[in-house]
């Protein structure tokens, strides 16, 4: 087994373990307040994909900035004018629609309102 499928591996088991913390009834409470599971569908492979991020609230925007963003590609999905996505928070599914953003320093942030 090669290095990069030991480490996507170690990924989503790291990934499957913050969901799973998010999910319990105690200390999900706590983690709910800064994490959600984004749920969206790859624009080129068509497939169903959940990762949880770290996300804070701007007014009606929750902004997630993507650590190691060359190392992730989830966010760009969301690139030009963005697309559907769902947030878990605290257990209850959101819809809404998001938007990927790089700046001039290179950090990624994907903004997302959430729909009426």
């Amino acid at each position: 087994m090669g290095q990069e499928s030991l480490a996507r591996r170690g990924v989503r088991g790291f990934n499957a373990g913050v969901v799973a913390l998010t999910e319990a009834p105690v200390i999900g409470k706590v983690l709910g307040k800064a994490f959600a599971q984004v749920s969206y569908v790859g624009r080129k492979s068509g497939r169903a994909f959940s990762t949880p991020v770290n996300y804070r609230r701007r007014g009606d925007e929750y902004l997630i900035g993507v650590a190691m963003p060359d190392k992730k590609t989830w966010w760009r999905n969301f690139l030009g004018d963005g697309g559907p996505v769902t947030l878990r928070i605290d257990g209850v599914d959101h819809a809404g629609h998001a938007v990927s953003a790089r700046d001039e320093r290179g950090r990624v942030t994907v903004r997302v309102r959430l729909d009426a």
